[in-house]
């Protein structure tokens, strides 16, 4: 099993067990790779979610320009809920995760097809 399979595995755990939901493993893979390298890098692969440039920068780069969505309040909205189902006591905050709660809440699986 390579790197990127276990991080996969984890995140999948992290689903399950910390946001109370059954990963789709197929998108969840695909979220994963279009991450890129940011998932092996300890800072990149997390989300902070206290910071709101953070935020902002999942907002534009991921559900802008990534997802193809418009900007309004909603986007902020969905990602404030996210960190809530992920936990915001929750120390790591994986993005493939985070991405793959967006991807779902806004059903845009079809940008991974």
């Amino acid at each position: 099993m390579g790197k990127r399979d276990e991080l996969i595995a984890k995140y999948a755990d992290d689903l399950k067990n910390k946001c109370g939901m059954t990963p789709d493993m197929t998108l969840l893979s695909k979220v994963t790779i279009g991450c890129g390298p940011a998932i092996y890098n300890a800072d990149a692969a997390t989300v902070a979610a206290g910071q709101e440039s953070e935020l902002e920068t999942v907002k534009n780069n991921f559900l802008i320009k990534k997802l193809g969505l418009k900007d309004g309040p909603e986007l902020m909205a969905a990602i404030n809920a996210v960190i809530e189902t992920y936990g915001r006591s929750e120390r790591n905050k994986y993005r493939a995760v985070v991405y793959y709660m967006l991807v779902k809440h806004f059903g845009k699986e079809s940008v991974y097809a």
